[in-house]
């Protein structure tokens, strides 16, 4: 019985042992690799700006920029100057309209687009990049107005006025989808992805309640 006790002894002293080795290689594993995770990163930075040396705690949160290319740039410009002319479009509508409806529509454009216009342009001053000019060419871009179809909007008033507004305005908001169908494809960064996405939703369904004023 004696040497069956000692033996026992024996066994979980070994058993003991065993387990503190393995302890003390974990700690030291752990040492180690928190040893590696003070290591700066190095995180690249936009063209034309230099890299920056950011600290473990930093790394762990930091989340890349967005890529910005021409196309995502050429929208956002583009766009300013199409919701400009709507907006333009919709201040005739309290002096000319007949339509309460046609009114209140030109309302939510008007709440709708002015804070996007408000929006793109401090895009653009955050990017650095250039705003267009307000009296920026609209040649090509769809769904724009001419200068004679604007000129025959401010001379109309009443029914007649409310049939062209919709029917301007209609082309207006297919060009705008466009414009906002062509970034989705062909440009890259997030935050002017998600205003196409808006623009779509948005003027498709204004789409749809101009065409029922027009009985269409």
């Amino acid at each position: 019985m004696r040497v069956a006790q000692g033996n026992r002894v024996r066994v979980a002293l070994v058993l003991m042992t065993g387990a503190g080795l393995f302890l003390t290689a974990c700690s030291q594993d752990v040492r180690e690799s928190a040893a590696v995770s003070t290591a700066p990163v190095i995180a690249p930075g936009r063209p034309g700006e230099e890299a920056r040396t950011l600290s473990p705690a930093e790394a762990a949160t930091a989340v890349p920029s967005p890529s910005v290319n021409a196309a995502d740039v050429r929208y956002v410009q583009d766009m300013i100057v199409h919701h400009r002319q709507a907006l333009d479009m919709t201040a005739l509508v309290p002096a000319r309209a007949s339509s309460p409806k046609l009114k209140a529509l030109a309302d939510r454009i008007h709440d709708v687009q002015e804070p996007e216009i408000r929006a793109m342009t401090t895009w653009l001053d955050q990017e650095r990049l250039p705003r267009p000019d307000h009296h920026a060419s609209h040649e090509g871009m769809p769904g724009m107005a001419t200068t004679e179809q604007m000129e025959a909007l401010r001379a109309a008033s009443g029914t007649e006025f409310d049939g062209l507004f919709l029917q301007l305005m209609i082309t207006h908001h297919e060009g705008a989808i466009t414009m906002a169908t062509t970034v989705l494809t062909e440009g890259s960064h997030l935050t002017v992805e998600q205003w196409a996405t808006d623009v779509i939703a948005e003027q498709t369904a204004e789409i749809r309640r101009m065409r029922e004023m027009q009985g269409t």
